[in-house]
């Protein structure tokens, strides 16, 4: 499946995304903050399942894959969910079904928090978003310095298939990709040390999160190096007051390349049974 390529401009960012489906509903996927990710790299064996029966955009966040980085490279929370939420304005005109990778998760949680009108269902995986010590893990995909060997290694990390790190052309691809100069300069902005407080920066207050009271299903590998399960997902399921934990064993970050198809299958079937209950703005 060739998976189209499309521009908007949001807010005066010039906003790449990807679209396919043309169901009724609405389902946009945020990708995670590793090193040469794109919309496109963390969802393209999700879409075209779903895009069966929804209209399902992936955008590039401001500062990676095609999407315009910030001259003045100052990247934070603030500018990522504004922009997020400008982009889910443009292109619906009913709440959408949000699903947020990792750092996606956590400014899935924001926007589900500030503008719960949006956000008809939540879904989560591996998200960040609680307070918690930065993992090494997490220190070392933010901290990345570019190689082969160093890709090479970061992509062990994110999986529990540790033979995935043979896959050249993967490697390569997001070795690659990581070392466009744009691409480069803007990872390298994101996530100064200390990488703690950029963290801090994306996690709600717990208070906060129990105020979503938007459905939402959680998943998270349980093998996960670099986002820990008991400090995130386990907390969030405690906080969230109407939400399900999916857990995988054998299964590290990369819930939707290493259980592709029942990652698929279970969301499926939650959007499915999910109720249509619209929440109010925040603003």
């Amino acid at each position: 499946m060739n998976i189209s390529s499309n521009y908007l401009n949001i807010n005066g960012v010039n906003t790449h995304y990807h679209e396919e489906g043309t169901g009724s509903e609405t389902i946009i996927l945020i990708h995670g903050s590793g090193p040469g990710v794109s919309a496109l790299a963390n969802w393209r064996l999700v879409i075209p399942r779903l895009s069966e029966s929804y209209r399902v955009l992936a955008p590039d966040v401001i500062g990676f894959g095609e999407t315009d980085k910030l001259a003045d490279q100052n990247y934070n929370i603030e500018l990522w969910v504004e922009h997020l939420i400008g982009f889910i304005e443009k292109v619906a005109d009913e709440p959408v079904y949000l699903v947020g990778n990792s750092f996606g998760g956590a400014l899935s949680l924001h926007i589900a928090y500030r503008r719960p009108d949006l956000v008809k269902k939540l879904i989560l995986m591996g998200s960040v978003g609680t307070k918690h010590p930065i993992s090494d893990g997490l220190d070392r995909v933010w901290g990345y310095e570019p190689s082969l060997e160093t890709m090479k290694e970061l992509i062990k990390l994110f999986s529990y298939d540790q033979a995935a790190a043979n896959n050249e052309e993967l490697v390569r691809m997001r070795y690659e990709a990581s070392m466009r100069p744009d691409v480069r300069d803007a990872f390298s902005a994101m996530f100064p040390e200390p990488r703690q407080k950029m963290l801090d920066e994306m996690a709600l207050e717990d208070e906060q999160i129990k105020q979503i009271e938007i459905e939402t299903l959680i998943f998270h590998g349980l093998n996960d190096q670099v986002i820990p399960i008991e400090e995130t997902s386990y907390r969030l399921i405690q906080l969230l007051p109407h939400a399900q934990l999916h857990v995988f064993n054998e299964c590290g970050h990369w819930t939707q390349i290493e259980k592709t198809e029942p990652f698929i299958e279970n969301i499926l079937s939650f959007l499915k049974n999910s109720s249509n209950k619209v929440y109010a703005s925040k603003k």
